[in-house]
C-alpha cells in the first residue's frame, strides 16, 4: 500500500500489484477526473491509511468510497477485469413517490451521451461530464459519469449502462448517485463538477529531452529535429481535432433529432402506463396467461382494470435489440392510426422492465384460418351436408367450430376478398398515406390478425424500418422475416423497398385464395411452389384449378377469384420495376374494368422436374421422420412474436 501513491498515471489513476501467486497483493485508486492533483494525492494518502488500520489486517478484499476517490484492494487481479460485486445505490425517490416520465428520459438521454464519450475516452482517462434541459420545464439535470481506466471500451460501455439500467421510474429529481468497483454515475440539479479537468491532459506534443551536455553537432542535430517533429505532430492533432470535431457535431444533430421526436412529453405521458397496473392486468405475468414467446420477448393477455382486453410484450432483460425494437415500437407504432394496423396502446418503462402494450384482437392470426386442418379430407365429405344445414341452423358459427377447428369455412370468397383489401389498404398507409415511410418487412399470414368483424389488422413491427419521404431503397447485412415471404432481391442481396412488402403481398393474396400455405402447395399431382403452379395456370387458362375447394360453390364470384390471383402475380414477379406499388394495387381491387398486365415468371420460379427433385425428397426425409405430422417450410421464421 506505501508504494501505491507513487504510481499515479498523471491522471489520477494508481495501480500496484506486489508478490508472486498466491500471496499476490493488487491495489488500485482512482481519483474524480475533475479534481486538482493535490486534493486528489491527499484522498488516496488518506483512504490508504484509513484501509490499513481496519480492513487490510482482517480482509483478503477491500474497498472504500468518497466523494473525491476510490481505493481497492485484492489478492486476485484487478485490472482489465469490470467488477460488479459490490456495487452501492443512492436512489432516491421523490417526495410524493410519483414519476416524471420527462425527467427520466431526459435524464437517461444525458447519461447514455455521456457512457459513449467516457468509454471512448482512451486507457489514460475515462471520465465525461454534461448538462442537458428536461422538457416543458425550467431544470436543468448535472452529470458525472466516469470508468477506470484500465477497462477496454466496451467493457466501460457494460459497466455504465447496467447502472443505467436500474435507475428507478420514480428517481429523484434533486440528484443520486451509483458505483461499482469498476465505474460511477453521478446527478444533481445543480453544478457539482468542475468544467474543465483540473488533473493535467496530454499535451498537444511530446516533451523532447534536451541533453545538458554533449558535442555542439549533436546538439544542432536534435535541435534540427526538433523543429521538424513539432510542427508535424502539432498539424495531425490540429486535423485529428477538426475530424472529431465534425463526427461530434453530427452525432450531436442526430441526437437532438431522435431526441426531439422521444421527448415528445404528451405522446409518452398519455401511453405510459404503470408497471404495477400490468402486472395485476396479466396476473403477475401467469403462464396461465401466455400467448407465446418471441426473438425479444413474451406476450400475456391481460385485462385493464376498465375492463379493457390488452395483449402485453415483455421484452427480455438482457436484450440490446429488445431495447431497440421498444424504441422503435414507442416512437413508430404510436404515431400510426389506420384500422387496419394493430394499435399500440401505450408502454411501460421503470428500471430494466420494457412493456409494450397492445390492443387484444379476439381472433387468431390469418393462417389459423385459411391453411386446411388435419380433417380436409374429411371436410369435403360434410361440406355438402353443411351447405345444407347452414339454411336451417341459426347458429352456424357453433357448427362450424365442430366440423373445423381452424374455422376454414367461416372465411367465403366474400370475407377473404374483404381481407386481402383491407391488408392492401393498411401496406397503402404505411408506405405512402402516413406522415412516414415505413417498409414492414415482414408481412404474412401468422402477422395479420382479425377482429370480431374479420377485418385484418397488420401486426409485428419489430423488423419494420422507417424510410425518409425521398428515400427509394435500402440496404441491410442482417437479413430478417420468413422464408415464403421474402422478395428475392432481400433474400439474396439484402436490398429492401416498397416492392418488398408488395412482394410478400402478393405470396399472401395467392394463399388466402388457394387455402395453401406457398412452399407446400398441393396440385393433386405432386408438390411444387405455389407461385410458379399458379402462373403456370394463368398461363393455360385453367386458374381455377388452383381455387380453394371451399370457394368453388360461389360460381357468381369466379371471375372476381380468378382477378385476385392475376393481381397476385402481379406483385411477385422477379424484376422489382414489374411490380406495382400498392396505391395501383388498391386502384385493381376497386375497378373490376381495369385491364391487367400479363405478369412474368415469378420469382423462385420452378419447372416441374426442378420440383419434384427438390421438394419430394423433402417431403419424404420430413415424413419419414415426423409421421403423422404437418410440414411447413414456411414456419421457419426469424421475426419477433404478434400479440394477439
Amino acid at each position: 500500500m506505501s508504494g501505491l501513491r507513487k504510481t499515479n498515471s498523471g491522471y489520477g489513476f494508481f495501480n500496484i500489484s506486489v508478490g508472486e501467486a498466491p500471496d499476490t497483493a493488487n491495489a488500485i485508486s482512482l481519483c474524480r477526473g475533475d479534481v486538482e492533483a493535490h486534493i486528489c494525492l491527499s484522498c488516496v494518502k488518506d483512504a490508504i491509511v484509513q484501509e490499513t488500520q481496519t480492513d487490510c489486517p482482517n480482509s483478503r478484499y477491500a474497498s472504500a468510497y468518497n466523494d473525491i476517490c476510490f481505493l481497492r484492494y485484492s489478492d486476485a487481479t484487478i485490472l482489465g477485469i469490470n467488477e460488479m460485486e459490490g456495487r452501492s445505490y443512492s436512489w432516491p425517490t421523490n417526495d410524493d413517490n410519483s414519476s416524471d416520465i420527462g425527467f427520466f428520459l431526459a435524464l437517461s438521454q444525458l447519461l447514455g451521451n455521456l457512457r459513449g464519450k467516457a468509454a471512448d475516452g482512451g486507457s489514460l482517462l475515462k471520465f465525461a461530464t454534461g448538462n442537458t434541459s428536461v422538457p416543458d420545464s425550467s431544470k436543468v439535470i448535472y452529470a458525472l459519469v466516469q470508468c477506470t481506466p484500465d477497462l477496454s471500451t466496451q467493457q466501460c460501455n457494460d459497466c455504465l449502462q447496467n447502472l443505467i439500467n436500474r435507475i428507478p421510474k420514480e428517481i429523484s429529481r434533486k440528484g443520486a448517485s451509483a458505483r461499482t468497483p469498476s465505474c460511477t454515475i453521478r446527478y444533481e440539479n445543480y453544478l457539482f463538477y468542475n468544467k474543465t479537468p483540473i488533473i493535467p491532459l496530454p499535451s498537444s506534443a511530446p516533451n523532447l529531452p534536451l541533453p545538458s551536455s554533449g558535442k555542439d553537432t549533436n546538439t544542432g542535430t536534435t535541435r534540427r529535429m526538433a523543429a521538424i517533429i513539432i510542427p508535424v505532430v502539432f498539424v495531425i492533432i490540429v486535423v485529428i481535432s477538426i475530424g472529431m470535431y465534425i463526427i461530434w457535431r453530427r452525432k450531436e444533430t442526430l441526437g437532438r433529432k431522435f431526441k426531439s421526436k422521444i421527448m415528445d412529453v404528451s405522446i409518452v405521458e398519455s401511453l405510459h402506463y404503470d408497471f404495477h397496473t400490468i402486472r395485476a392486468a396479466t396476473n403477475d405475468f401467469s403462464e396461465n396467461n401466455k400467448l407465446g414467446q418471441g426473438g425479444f420477448g413474451s406476450v400475456y393477455e391481460g385485462k385493464l382494470p376498465n375492463g379493457q382486453a390488452i395483449a402485453v410484450k415483455r421484452l427480455f432483460r438482457e436484450s440490446e435489440q429488445g431495447e431497440t425494437e421498444f424504441k422503435n415500437e414507442v416512437l413508430l407504432v404510436a404515431k400510426l392510426q389506420h384500422r387496419n394496423l394493430v394499435r399500440l396502446i401505450g408502454f411501460t418503462l421503470e428500471g430494466i422492465e420494457r412493456l409494450l402494450i397492445y390492443e387484444f384482437v379476439a381472433n387468431a392470426s390469418l393462417d389459423k384460418f385459411i391453411f386446411g386442418s388435419p380433417i380436409t379430407a374429411f371436410l369435403s365429405i360434410v361440406f355438402f351436408f353443411y351447405l345444407f344445414l347452414k339454411k336451417i341452423i341459426a347458429h352456424v358459427e357453433f357448427l362450424l367450430q365442430l366440423i373445423d377447428p381452424t374455422k376454414r369455412l367461416l372465411l367465403d370468397w366474400d370475407t377473404r376478398y374483404k381481407i386481402v383489401g383491407g391488408i392492401a389498404r393498411g401496406l397503402l398507409y404505411l408506405h405512402e398515406d402516413s406522415r412516414l415511410r415505413i417498409i414492414h418487412r415482414d408481412l404474412k399470414a401468422a402477422n395479420v390478425l382479425l377482429d370480431t368483424n374479420m377485418d385484418p389488422k397488420i401486426a409485428d413491427f419489430g423488423m419494420a424500418r422507417l424510410f425518409n419521404p425521398d428515400e427509394i431503397e435500402g440496404n441491410t447485412n442482417r437479413i430478417v422475416g420468413t422464408f415464403g415471404y421474402m422478395a428475392p432481391e432481400y433474400a439474396l442481396y439484402g436490398q429492401f423497398s416498397v416492392k418488398s412488402d408488395v412482394f410478400s403481398f402478393g405470396v399472401l393474396v395467392l394463399e388466402t385464395v388457394a387455402g395453401q400455405r406457398n412452399q407446400r402447395f398441393r396440385n393433386g399431382q405432386g408438390v411444387e411452389g405455389l407461385l410458379t403452379y399458379a402462373w403456370k395456370c394463368l398461363q393455360d387458362g385453367t386458374v381455377s384449378n388452383m381455387i380453394d375447394p371451399i370457394l368453388k360453390e360461389n360460381f357468381s364470384s369466379l371471375n372476381e377469384m380468378v382477378r385476385t390471383i392475376h393481381i397476385g402475380l402481379l406483385c411477385v414477379q422477379n424484376n422489382v420495376v414489374d411490380r406495382p406499388t400498392m396505391a395501383e394495387v388498391v386502384h385493381m381491387l376497386k375497378s373490376t374494368s381495369l385491364p391487367l398486365a400479363k405478369p412474368s415468371e415469378p420469382a423462385f420460379f420452378m419447372h416441374t422436374s426442378v420440383a419434384e427433385q427438390i421438394l419430394n425428397p423433402i417431403q419424404d426425409n420430413n415424413m419419414g421422420n415426423n409421421k403423422g405430422s404437418h410440414f411447413s417450410v414456411n414456419d421457419v421464421t426469424i421475426s419477433d412474436l404478434v400479440p394477439r
